[in-house]
């Protein structure tokens, strides 16, 4: 009797453990929504702002997630562009089918490889003669990977966008290294504010065009049920353009 209660007491020891060392799951990259993990009926609603230095526009983002499963998730984003002469309009519906095939939870960090799908719908109507500027549809398909462990994490993604009829193809890629510099060790019980520093190397490509890398540097401040986010964004290629972002999220 006495082997089997210190062998339960061993157990909920390491049990209490391995939950006090889970990743938080409210930390991912500043240039994409896709890595966020979800429960079953979770949620999350994120509103970001772009601005290009010098210039009058911006762009303001409205982005959500919900967790049909563990494993299998919807998202969905559009912008909404902020101009100086009021010609503000929505701008393209990006939906994203993600489902987890690969989860390893390990002591004090996990990694997971998930593989995600959808389209791209424009929501701007445009007359049928104006060829210069025909908007049409895309599908994409990509993947997205994420490893935690102590104070790191790092998210790679890439989506390839297929465009339908005249739509040009594109793509896009992230990489991103998030640092938490507070606490350094976490509490012995629960979590409270987190301070993550955020470095990302970014890439932007359409067909015919050279692809824009990018480089990102952010801060990320984690509360229990949301987040305040910002940085800036950085073209190494094609131009010197740099932009600022903010972003808030609020998990339910």
């Amino acid at each position: 009797m006495k082997k089997l209660t210190t062998s339960l007491s061993a157990i909920a020891n390491i049990t209490l453990l391995s939950l006090l060392n889970v990743p938080n799951a409210h930390s991912m990259g500043l240039r994409s929504f896709v890595a966020l993990p979800l429960d079953k009926h979770g949620y999350v609603v994120r509103f970001l702002y772009e601005h290009i230095t010098g210039s009058s526009s911006g762009n303001f983002h409205t982005s959500t997630a919900y967790g049909l499963s563990n494993d299998q998730a919807l998202l969905f984003s559009i912008p909404y562009k902020i101009t100086a002469n009021d010609e503000n309009h929505f701008g393209e519906l990006s939906a994203l089918y993600r489902h987890t095939v690969m989860q390893d939870d390990f002591f004090s960090g996990t990694a997971r490889l998930a593989l995600l799908a959808g389209a791209i719908v424009p929501m701007n109507n445009v007359p049928s003669d104006a060829s210069d500027n025909v908007r049409e549809p895309a599908v994409q398909a990509g993947f997205v990977y994420t490893f935690f462990q102590g104070r790191h994490e790092f998210d790679i993604d890439a989506l390839y966008q297929a465009g339908i009829n005249s739509r040009a193809d594109s793509g896009r890629y992230d990489i991103s290294w998030q640092y938490r510099l507070s606490p350094s060790v976490y509490p012995d019980w629960g979590i409270g504010s987190e301070l993550y520093v955020v470095t990302e190397l970014n890439g932007r490509w359409q067909e015919a065009d050279e692809i824009t890398h990018q480089v990102t540097l952010g801060l990320q401040w984690l509360q229990p049920t949301w987040v305040i986010e910002g940085g800036i964004v950085k073209n190494l290629t094609n131009n010197n353009d740099l932009t600022v972002l903010f972003s808030s999220r609020f998990h339910f």
